[in-house]
């Protein structure tokens, strides 16, 4: 019985995807005293009514006696918004049935706590993987202090990115790249360097499927860009260019905002995007930027859009420059997802194991 519930809860909660953060994804329904839906919600973006509050709300009266089933443990802290255990215990609901305990430290089980120490039931870890799966990347940040990172790249069946004199637009077809700025509408920035804006002038939008759109990255050691690019048209969308300290003297472009790194390295720009509010970003950049990602532990999902063409060369580019591995026992291993068709392509999705 509330499996079918927490599925609902979880298909609620979804209707969120990428517009929540810092906070997580929730979902939320209320059950009367004889087991009828009375009342959902869901967190629809930070600083906006949390869902078991939605979910009370639209239940009114009827919430008494009844059952809240919830996708994460309600916050018992004061934030932006008052504690949901509150919302819960004066709305004399009987029974809560969780999902997923929240890691935050601020709750990290204390929500469970008050609610039981005032006489209600409660049942956890109801769906507990799938809760886990739809908010990794809220869990993520939590636990590592960096956001999930999500390495994208387009690709022939050959490997190669890119044509030898650099042309690559376009390796897949309209479905595949209108999958991408789905990808991109679910993410909180995307990440290039500045090789890539040099190369391919990108917009990095989700084309309208988010609002705002996504905080466009530039990753620049040396901050040699171009004067006019897509991304410095910061009306379109966000853009902030980073650079580490041998580049303080340098100017950039009006328009985006401006931060130094105390080093220009991946792990120290998820860092600060962390503190920014941001729990999943998406990379799409070059080969090296890559490489060094993934050798800081910065990403831990890999799409790649594989396109039914061959382009050759022996100098065309690859998606990872080298990762410096002799040995086979030292390569990254992960778990291969279901693959997808968008029209004539194909995308593979890797789950890196840490």
């Amino acid at each position: 019985m509330w499996d079918t519930w927490m599925r609902r809860a979880l298909a609620l909660a979804a209707l969120a995807d990428g517009v929540t953060s810092p906070n997580p994804l929730v979902g939320a329904v209320v059950l009367d005293r004889h087991g009828q839906l009375v009342g959902e919600g869901f967190h629809a973006r930070a600083g906006e009514p949390h869902a078991e509050v939605g979910a009370i709300a639209q239940a009114g009266d009827r919430a008494k006696g009844g059952t809240l089933v919830v996708t994460l443990e309600p916050c018992c802290h004061h934030g932006r918004t008052p504690p949901c255990s509150e919302a819960v215990l004066r709305a004399g609901i009987t029974r809560v049935v969780i999902a997923l305990e929240d890691p935050d430290p601020r709750v990290a089980g204390g929500g469970i706590a008050r609610l039981r120490a005032s006489g209600i039931e409660v049942l956890s870890k109801v769906l507990q993987a799938e809760a886990a799966a739809q908010n990794r990347a809220f869990l993520h940040r939590v636990r590592t202090g960096r956001p999930w990172g999500i390495l994208k790249w387009a690709m022939g069946l050959d490997g190669r990115i890119a044509l030898s004199n650099g042309a690559s637009q376009w390796i897949t077809g309209p479905s595949a790249r209108r999958w991408v700025h789905c990808l991109r509408a679910k993410c909180d920035a995307v990440i290039v360097g500045g090789g890539t804006v040099r190369a391919d002038d990108p917009l990095l939008t989700s084309r309208g499927r988010r609002m705002p759109e996504p905080l466009r990255v530039v990753l620049s050691r040396s901050l040699d860009l171009p004067a006019t690019a897509h991304l410095w048209d910061t009306a379109v969308a966000p853009t902030l260019v980073v650079h580490g300290p041998e580049a303080m003297k340098r100017s950039i472009p009006c328009g985006p905002q401006r931060h130094a790194l105390s080093a220009c390295e991946p792990e120290i720009l998820l860092q600060e995007l962390a503190v920014r509010g941001c729990n999943c970003v998406l990379w799409e950049c070059g080969p090296g930027l890559s490489a060094s990602a993934i050798k800081q532990g910065c990403i831990q999902e890999v799409v790649a859009v594989v396109a039914p063409k061959l382009m050759g060369g022996e100098s065309a580019c690859t998606p990872i420059d080298d990762l410096g591995f002799t040995k086979m026992n030292q390569v990254v291993v992960g778990t291969l997802l279901p693959p997808k068709s968008y029209g004539e392509d194909w995308l593979f999705s890797l789950r890196i194991d840490r």
